[in-house]
């Protein structure tokens, strides 16, 4: 069976073909559990709808409607995924943990482990509404170049907000090991990298050895540089705005990567994404060109904003923008490879070699700017 659709929500849209669940299951289930995870807030016998929320190239974003309310269900891609990637349990568990501490998390209501259900481990979540900029600027922002500033300037807030949570008070230190989690990630993403690639790719293996001759300080509260929380994907399209007044971020998306550890990975990745005007075509057209227009504040204002709020060096800030660089390019790869193998038919994949190959170019061009700026 498949759910009525109402597609006038404006951040969703029709289930795409080949990511439809078993819709009667999932309503039995969600039926018999959510009564008790939502009390005073009965469900109506109105029947379920479910659309898609078509941001994201990893996990699948639903946006259920059951009995009255609306909830958003997150489950792993189709087909053959990492065995570390896509945890949806954690993810969940995760999200109980930072919720209380950082409100900008959506609230999580529960989490199915039973893949008889609809495939696959999946939780459900409170639906936020608001803004989500991804490739246009919405009606809501238009040109006003004020506004636009201003958002931007509650980015940066925002991931300086997420990284004052105080890890060792509150417990989450637990998330993770901050102590030689750079190295990790850089080590980790390496053998993806090798495990996915379909070609040679030279320009990715000068960067993964420039970065190695890098590796930064070890995180150490003793020595002033504390661990925090590490969302590893904090970036515009992953912020939701108030439609009324845009320049205030009501959720912040996407924790499936979130872990404990350098700060300035953040800082790295939201950079990695910020595109500027400037940057080589490769780049633009690999990330989503909507800061490339006026208004936008800089990468170095991005920067300077951040150090003077959280009181942080950002000095080698070059080696972070580089990493996440890379880091994408193998995001994309293994989406790539997924594709040229057969385990994925969405033809949005179809060209991500090219987009690669523009993302190492540019990667290892910033590292030769780094180097000339020391």
């Amino acid at each position: 069976m498949r759910p009525e659709s109402d597609s006038t929500s404006r951040d969703t849209a029709p289930v795409r073909a080949g990511e439809e669940l078993d819709w009667t299951a999932l309503e039995g289930f969600l039926r018999e559990r959510l009564p008790e995870l939502i009390p005073g807030e009965a469900l109506d016998e109105t029947p379920i709808k479910v659309e898609q929320f078509p941001g994201g190239h990893s996990n699948l974003t639903y946006m259920v409607r059951l009995g009255g309310h609306e909830f958003v269900l997150r489950r792993p891609p189709f087909g053959p995924v990492a065995p570390t990637a896509h945890d949806m349990p954690r993810e969940y568990r995760l999200l109980v943990a930072v919720h209380p501490l950082f409100p900008l998390a959506p609230r999580p209501y529960l989490l199915c482990e039973d893949t008889s259900v609809i495939g696959a481990p999946f939780y459900l979540m409170e639906r936020r509404r608001g803004l989500v900029i991804r490739r246009e600027i919405p009606g809501e922002v238009g040109n006003d170049l004020n506004l636009r500033r201003r958002i931007s300037e509650s980015m940066i807030d925002t991931l300086a907000a997420l990284h004052a949570v105080n890890i060792y008070a509150s417990g989450l230190s637990g998330l993770g090991k901050p102590v030689g989690f750079v190295s990790r990630q850089l080590k980790g993403w390496t053998e993806r990298w090798h495990r996915s690639k379909t070609s040679e790719v030279p320009e990715i293996d000068s960067v993964i050895e420039w970065l190695a001759a890098r590796i930064p300080l070890e995180p150490d509260p003793d020595a002033g540089r504390p661990a925090t929380l590490v969302h590893n994907d904090f970036k515009l399209d992953n912020t939701m705005l108030d439609p009324t007044d845009p320049a205030r971020v009501v959720a912040v998306l996407d924790w499936e990567m979130c872990t404990v550890g350098d700060p300035l990975i953040d800082l790295g990745i939201f950079l990695c994404y910020w595109a500027a005007k400037e940057d080589p075509e490769a780049r633009r057209d690999s990330i989503s060109p909507v800061t490339t227009e006026p208004g936008w504040i800089t990468r170095e204002e991005i920067t300077e904003r951040y150090a003077r709020t959280t009181g942080r060096d950002v000095s080698g800030i070059g080696f972070y923008e580089t990493f996440a660089l890379f880091k994408v390019a193998v995001v994309l790869q293994q989406i790539y490879f997924r594709y040229v193998r057969g385990q994925t038919h969405d033809e949005r994949f179809k060209e991500f070699d090219k987009r690669v190959a523009g993302l190492a170019r540019a990667a290892w061009e910033l590292t030769e700017k780094s180097v000339s700026s020391l």
